[in-house]
């Protein structure tokens, strides 16, 4: 998985995932956002911040290049937002798989 975003999201963005996947988070614990809604949250969040990166990191002298760096942001937010949730539903559902497994050897195991 690793070769694939390193292909996909520039290794500078990277850190994007982490921050997505704990602003996800403090998003689930919130009572303001329902659980339906985080993924465009994130989404929107990523976008944002791959935008700043990007006007932070290159000059924008023209609309050309205003629009290849919205359409950079774009694309690089979306991508570290969806992995975020894709990292985060691999830990949630491989720790439910370990005490579903956990619990059903457990019973057998009295049985």
């Amino acid at each position: 998985m690793d070769l694939a975003l390193q292909q996909y999201i520039k290794p500078e963005l990277l850190v994007l995932v982490l921050v997505l996947y704990l602003l996800g988070k403090g998003c689930k614990r919130s009572r303001w956002i329902q659980d339906e809604d985080i993924p465009l949250c994130l989404g929107l969040i990523g976008i944002v911040l791959a935008l700043l990166w990007v006007v932070g990191t290159s000059a924008v002298m023209d609309v050309q290049q205003g629009c290849m760096a919205l359409f950079t942001a774009v694309v690089q937010g979306i991508l570290t937002a969806g992995a975020s949730v894709y990292c985060h539903q691999l830990i949630k559902q491989s720790g439910c798989n370990a005490r579903t497994r956990s619990k059903t050897h457990s019973a057998q195991s009295y049985k």
